[in-house]
C-alpha cells in the first residue's frame, strides 16, 4: 500500500485553444465516461494505505470543458477517502478561459490547488496560446486571474518558457506581479529544439528572474528558486507522489488506457510505447507495478550536484533523450544555473540584511 498516491484523469482530448507548443495531440472531442474516472478513483483509493494521501489531478486538453464530470469526481473521491480515514489534495490546470458556471465552481472550491496558464507579456502568450478561430487570449485570462485575487483564491501560474520568449521570461513574470499573481511556475518547453545560443539566453534570463524573486520576497514565489532554495537548505520536502511514474502514479486516459505520466498520453495512439498494461475498468487497484528505471547516467552520479537536481523526472528525461533515466544537457544547464542563481541572490541579501547590535551584560 502507499503513502501517497498520484491519480491524473484526463477528462477529454478536446481544447477551445490551439496552442502552437501543445504536446497532447490533436483536439478531439473525447470525453471520459463518468465510470472510467470512478472506478479510476476507486482503485486509487484502494491502493492507499489507510490514513494516506490521494493526489488527484485533472488534465486535458482543457480541462474545464469537462467541468460536470470534475464536479462529479471530486465528490467520489471525497467519499471514498473519507471512508478510509485518508486525506484529498486536489489540482487543476486550466487555461483560464471557461466561464462557465460549473467551470468557475471548480476553480473556487477552497480544497482545489488552481492553476492558471498564461505566458507572461500579452503579446508573447498570444503569439501561441490562441482559439481555434486565430482569437488572442491574454486579456481573457487576464481577466480571470484578476477575478480570483479578487476572490483572494490561491492559485500559481504556469509560463511556458521557450527558445523565442525566454529574453522576456523576467519582464512577463513583472506583468503578472502586476495582475496580482502571488506564484508562478515556470516551465520549459521540453518539446522544441533548443540550440547552444537559446540556452545561453535562458542562462541569462534564470539570472534576471531571481534577481525579481529575491527582491519581491516573502510575497512572490517562483517554483525554480523556491525548489532549489529547499534542496541547497537540505529542508525537509513533503513527501508527494510526483513522478512515481507508474509506481504510485497513474495517468488515466479518457479511453481508460493508463500512462505513467499525463505528458505521455499524447493522442493514446495505439503506437504509443508509454501506455501501460491494463485499463481503468479492469482491476481493483494499482498496486503491483514496478518502478521504472531512475537516473542512472554515471556523469550524474560524479557531479555534486546530484542530489538537489530535479533530472530525476523520467518523463522530462524521456521527452528530451528518449530514456528514462539519462537527462539530456539542457536539463543539466538549467538545474545548474538555477542552484547557482538561488545561492547568488541568497548570498546578495544576506548581506544587506542589517545586523543587530549585540550588548553583552557584564
Amino acid at each position: 500500500m502507499y503513502q501517497h498516491f498520484g491519480l491524473v484523469l484526463m477528462v477529454n482530448h478536446a481544447c477551445n485553444l490551439r496552442c502552437t507548443y501543445c504536446y497532447t495531440g490533436a483536439k478531439a472531442h473525447r470525453p471520459m465516461d463518468y465510470m472510467v474516472g470512478a472506478r479510476a478513483v476507486d482503485r486509487a483509493v484502494a491502493s492507499l494505505a489507510r490514513g494516506g494521501v490521494l493526489e488527484l489531478g485533472f488534465f486535458g486538453g482543457e480541462p474545464l470543458v469537462e467541468a460536470p464530470l470534475i464536479l462529479d469526481l471530486i465528490e467520489r473521491a471525497r467519499a471514498r477517502t473519507a471512508c478510509r480515514a485518508s486525506r484529498l489534495r486536489i489540482n487543476v490546470t486550466t487555461n483560464g478561459t471557461q466561464t462557465s458556471s460549473e467551470a468557475w465552481d471548480v476553480v473556487t472550491l477552497p480544497d482545489v490547488d488552481v492553476a492558471i496558464s498564461h505566458d507572461g507579456l500579452p503579446h508573447v502568450h498570444d503569439r501561441h496560446r490562441r482559439t481555434a478561430d486565430g482569437r488572442a487570449t491574454s486579456d481573457l485570462v487576464a481577466q480571470t486571474i484578476r477575478l480570483l485575487v479578487e476572490l483572494r483564491k490561491d492559485f500559481s501560474v504556469v509560463m511556458v518558457v521557450r527558445p523565442d520568449s525566454v529574453d522576456a521570461l523576467a519582464d512577463g513574470m513583472q506583468y503578472l506581479r502586476s495582475l496580482g499573481v502571488t506564484r508562478v511556475d515556470p516551465s520549459l518547453d521540453l518539446w522544441t529544439h533548443w540550440t547552444r545560443e537559446d540556452a545561453q539566453r535562458l542562462e541569462a534570463a534564470i539570472g534576471a528572474c531571481a534577481d525579481l524573486w529575491i527582491d519581491a520576497l516573502p510575497n512572490f514565489s517562483v517554483s525554480w528558486f523556491d525548489e532549489k532554495t529547499a534542496a541547497l537548505g537540505r529542508a525537509p520536502v513533503a513527501e508527494s507522489a510526483r513522478c512515481g511514474f507508474g509506481a504510485g502514479e497513474i495517468a488515466v486516459a479518457p479511453s481508460g488506457n493508463l500512462y505513467p505520466c499525463e505528458r505521455l498520453i499524447g493522442e493514446d495512439g495505439p503506437d504509443n510505447a508509454m501506455r501501460l498494461p491494463g485499463h481503468a475498468l479492469a482491476g481493483e487497484h494499482f498496486l503491483m507495478r514496478v518502478a521504472a528505471p531512475a537516473r542512472s547516467d554515471e556523469a550524474c552520479d560524479a557531479c555534486a550536484m546530484a542530489s538537489i537536481c530535479s533530472t530525476t523526472c523520467r518523463c522530462s528525461n524521456y521527452v528530451r533523450t528518449g530514456r528514462m533515466d539519462q537527462p539530456d544537457g539542457l536539463l543539466c544547464l538549467f538545474n545548474q544555473v538555477c542552484a547557482r542563481e538561488t545561492a547568488r541572490v541568497l548570498q546578495r541579501k544576506a548581506k544587506t540584511l542589517p545586523v543587530r547590535e549585540v550588548i553583552h551584560a557584564r
